[in-house]
């Protein structure tokens, strides 16, 4: 199948870099966006989120003529549906985003297109949902246009690469579909390409998550029972992981993103009694941010008025995305709590937090401060200085817990060091 023209609808993280990867591979390329302040910043050359390399990319897509930004689909050779889909505060999938999008599609659905969902779905989206919804149209799926399903499977601060590299799977609603979705993606995709049926292929993208997210959650359990027995999980999980076939994950304050920490529930959701494993492991993640506050008022007692440098907001080391992160949950809690929290976040020092305040800069949220209390291990807070530190700040105690600091380090510059997951007897 041949493509010239292609629509894509959802310009986040996957959407848009894939946008404009296939317009630099020559394609002409419509990309939309419901929201008008990220069409306009986009048409002016500004981009709304951060991602190594991406503004290059972005702005060379732009400059060729071939990446066109808008708020409404085009008639196109094929459509890509990337939006958002986060869950309810009872953890059922909010779908309202790719049901407006496929509704979106369907004035523009012609005989022969192509139509692929990427964003991550519960099972038997793409033909109990989309399908119906695109058939509205009055054409057929699988038989009058291609239908497919395709999991984004990319790391952020590393998707441009991944993008590329990954392996792609593609499933379609019959064989056709799929095929007609390999042929789309080999324009670009270097690594594998593997068909099979839709709901299988959104079967493996939640697996993936869910996967790790139960090895994150006994990695945290595990720092929680060193905590109680005096032992450093740090060094415990070092020496585990020198047997052959274990390979313990690191603990932290939580599990965040999009696609982790929200994944698991989609399963839970779709079969609560089959489930069990997944809920409790979900559960595990969900209350690590309150075991890092409980870590604090073990140190303070009372947290009122406390005066607390929270470092680090977003949900892994190195990127500006806040989606579901524990750090911001910990910074929620301690302020509930009653404790006067500035945070610095390096690559978001524009977001609005309520009722807590977010510096532009280190220096801005650590002098009053009480407490350091490292929540992501940035590489430019894993670099820090103890010394040149302890002139910026009162604050004498540090409560590290991503294992991000070397604890001796800074005990020899002045400071009292506690870690996540190690016991005070270790």
């Amino acid at each position: 199948m041949n493509f010239e023209k292609i629509c894509i609808l959802g310009l986040g993280y996957i959407g848009l870099p894939t946008a404009s990867t296939f317009a630099t591979h020559g394609l002409r390329v419509v990309g939309v966006d419901v929201n008008p302040q990220i069409v306009n910043g986009l048409q002016n050359g500004h981009l709304h989120l951060y991602e190594p390399g991406l503004r290059t990319l972005v702005q060379a897509a732009l400059r060729s003529g071939n990446l066109t930004v808008s708020q409404q689909p085009q008639p196109a050779d094929a459509f890509i549906i990337a939006v958002p889909t986060p869950f309810y505060e009872d953890k059922r999938a909010d779908m309202r985003a790719v049901r407006s999008a496929s509704e979106a599609i369907v004035p523009y659905l012609r005989k022969g297109n192509l139509v692929i969902l990427e964003s991550t779905s519960p099972p038997m989206t793409t033909v109990n949902l989309v399908a119906p919804i695109l058939e509205k149209s009055g054409l057929k799926a699988g038989q009058d246009f291609y239908l497919a399903y395709s999991p984004e499977r990319v790391l952020p601060g590393q998707i441009l690469r991944e993008l590329i590299e990954n392996a792609r799977i593609i499933g379609g609603v019959n064989p056709e579909s799929a095929q007609a979705g390999r042929d789309l993606y080999s324009i670009f995709v270097r690594g594998e390409i593997i068909l099979t049926d839709a709901t299988t292929a959104e079967m493996v993208k939640l697996m993936e998550n869910t996967y790790r997210d139960v090895n994150i959650a006994i990695a945290n359990e595990f720092s929680r029972l060193a905590d109680r027995f005096g032992v450093d999980v740090w060094e415990a999980i070092r020496l585990a992981n020198r047997h052959p076939r274990v390979n313990i994950l690191s603990p932290g304050p939580g599990v965040g993103g999009h696609c982790i920490s929200v994944d698991p529930w989609f399963l839970v959701e779709a079969a609560p009694d089959l489930t069990p494993l997944i809920r409790t492991a979900r559960k595990v993640n969900d209350d690590q941010p309150a075991f890092v506050v409980q870590l604090v008022q073990r140190i303070f007692g009372d947290l009122n008025r406390r005066q607390i440098a929270a470092l680090g907001l977003a949900y892994k080391p190195n990127v500006d995305d806040l989606r579901e992160s524990p750090a911001v949950e910990v910074v929620h809690l301690l302020q509930s709590a009653g404790a006067q929290v500035r945070a610095y976040e390096p690559y978001k020092t524009d977001y609005s937090f309520n009722g807590v305040a977010n510096t532009d800069s280190l220096q801005a949220a650590v002098e009053g401060a009480e407490l350091l209390l490292l929540l992501v291990a940035h590489d430019q807070f894993k670099a820090l200085d103890p010394h040149k530190v302890r002139q910026m700040t009162g604050a004498r105690v540090v409560l590290d817990a991503v294992n991000g600091w070397k604890a001796h380090e800074w005990q020899q510059a002045g400071f009292e060091v506690y870690r996540l997951g190690v016991g005070r007897t270790a």
